[in-house]
């Protein structure tokens, strides 16, 4: 149980951050002296060795996600400045990419379910009305569906080229989806939920054409890869819109800050899928390979994306020094 006077002897050095933050925000970080900025950083250290304490009491639910947000908001102020290093990226996509990526699946998984009700939509209209599809889709590529052929045969003969062309393409539709957060989430709905209406009509009328399994086995290898990293980008859209929408007890500006930053490290994560599944797509997806060998390259590759994405970071935190100038015990600073 976290005391009272535990509490009144720390808002202080909490209240002292966020004047610090708001300074730095309206003037820069320059509005802060170089005493000042050690300040900051010697406060954010212990205000996260205080959140880990709080975080113990669940009574305390609200204050820690008040200093959850502090900490951001410091977070982003103290390392804006620095050089980014070639050796920093490899520590990104192996800690904080999979941390963000745990911390924000909620918003990820909205997506994926927004995509797959239209997807499911798109499918039960082409099915029903069969008018529809050639709405949709256009007679050329109706055309097409109805001779049973795939309109994919055309990337094998140009493998290279059609592999970056897949790939700007996927990067554009990625981050569009997520930019559009920024329209309060509705431009990156309307994204997931075109694309997700367009699948289900194209796999509407590949099945009812006989060539359901033929659309599978290309879709499958790269889609593995292209689907995740688009709802990841929707997930780090609606993030945004909630940033904007919802900035709970901070102002809408830092909000904003505050979840675009964790937004930009999940779309910066899913550049690395992309390039791979651009590759996959241009180069094994539109050929002749035996469907159960796209298959199994298709398992294999999402086996490593869940590998990938779903570890976490258990390194445990540095002990912080209180600003009383003493390290703090277990169980003694919430006595």
């Amino acid at each position: 149980m976290i005391s009272t006077s535990w509490l009144r002897k720390r808002r202080p050095y909490w209240a002292r951050i966020d004047e610090l933050l708001v300074r730095s925000g309206n003037g820069g970080i320059r509005a802060l002296s170089h005493l000042e900025l050690q300040e900051l950083a010697l406060l954010y250290r212990q205000t996260a060795s205080d959140l880990a304490t709080i975080r113990e009491d669940p009574s305390s639910r609200n204050l820690a996600h008040y200093l959850n947000q502090l900490l951001g908001r410091a977070h982003n102020r103290i390392y804006m400045g620095r050089r980014v290093r070639a050796g920093g990226i490899i520590p990104f996509y192996r800690d904080t990419f999979p941390q963000i990526f745990h911390e924000t699946l909620p918003y990820t998984l909205t997506a994926c379910a927004i995509f797959f009700a239209m997807t499911a939509a798109g499918l039960m209209m082409a099915i029903f009305d069969p008018g529809f599809q050639r709405y949709f889709l256009g007679s050329a590529m109706m055309d097409t569906i109805e001779k049973r052929q795939m309109w994919t045969h055309s990337v094998v003969s140009v493998k290279p080229l059609a592999s970056s062309a897949i790939m700007t393409n996927n990067l554009t539709v990625s981050f569009t989806t997520f930019a559009l957060g920024i329209t309060a989430g509705i431009g990156t709905v309307w994204m997931l939920a075109f694309n997700g209406l367009l699948m289900g009509v194209v796999l509407g009328a590949c099945w009812q054409a006989g060539m359901a399994d033929q659309l599978l086995s290309f879709v499958a290898p790269h889609g593995v890869l292209e689907l995740p990293a688009i709802f990841i980008a929707g997930g780090g859209g609606l993030l945004l819109a909630k940033g904007l929408l919802f900035p709970g007890s901070l102002p809408r500006r830092a909000s904003l800050v505050l979840e675009g930053g964790r937004a930009v490290r999940l779309a910066l994560g899913i550049i690395p899928l992309l390039i791979v599944a651009g590759t996959v797509e241009g180069f094994v997806s539109p050929t002749d390979l035996p469907s159960k060998w796209k298959y199994t390259l298709a398992a294999g590759l999402f086996t490593v994306l869940l590998l990938f994405v779903m570890r976490k970071n258990f390194q445990p935190r540095p002990a912080a020094t209180h600003a009383s100038g003493e390290t703090p015990k277990p169980g003694a600073s919430a006595a």
